[in-house]
């Protein structure tokens, strides 16, 4: 018959390896659980920068940006931040001259674009392919590249934004 004295302790240590076993569990959840919660909260950040610098774009492609491409800085309200947004001077990639029979009478936007800037003949080159035009119109097709930058100091999150735009406009545009 064993007596109390020779008992050596077994289920206390047995018990103790359980208990940090458990521990280390739990703190390996909390982990887990935080480095979640900062992934969410980054995404959600890098989202509102993104849209805060389409924004800025869209306001910028609002203005007269065509006759006077300059840089702007925009600050966008986007949920419990301001985003400063830095939009630099809209670029002409491209412009070539619009032939009086592409317009159509009946679009309010073409009106301006009818009459002749030049009476002698215009060559305009799509896809490698040259077309004589007999007569160019008062506009231009052109293609402007508009670029907005974020640096968002609180949360380190930045972003750039290129979007390209196709408009008709005036001969005497910034391009």
């Amino acid at each position: 018959m064993k007596t109390k004295h020779d008992q050596t302790g077994a289920t206390l240590v047995v018990a103790m390896i359980m208990l940090v076993v458990l521990t280390l569990l739990v703190v390996s959840g909390i982990r887990s659980s935080t480095t979640n919660l900062r992934i969410t909260g980054n995404m959600q950040v890098q989202g509102e920068v993104t849209a805060a610098a389409q924004q800025a774009i869209e306001q910028v492609l609002d203005s007269d940006y065509t006759t006077n491409p300059v840089a702007q800085t925009v600050d966008v309200p986007m949920g419990a931040a301001d985003y400063t947004v830095n939009v630099s001077p809209p670029v002409c990639a491209n412009t070539a001259p619009v032939a009086t029979d592409e317009l159509n009478p009946s679009d309010p936007k073409d009106l301006a674009c009818f009459g002749s800037s030049d009476p002698t003949s215009v060559t305009q080159v799509t896809g490698g392919t040259e077309k004589q035009v007999l007569e160019a119109s008062l506009c231009n097709k052109q293609l402007w590249e508009v670029q907005a930058d974020v640096n968002d100091s609180n949360s380190g999150a930045k972003t750039t934004v290129v979007q390209g735009v196709a408009v008709r406009a005036g001969r005497m545009s910034g391009c």
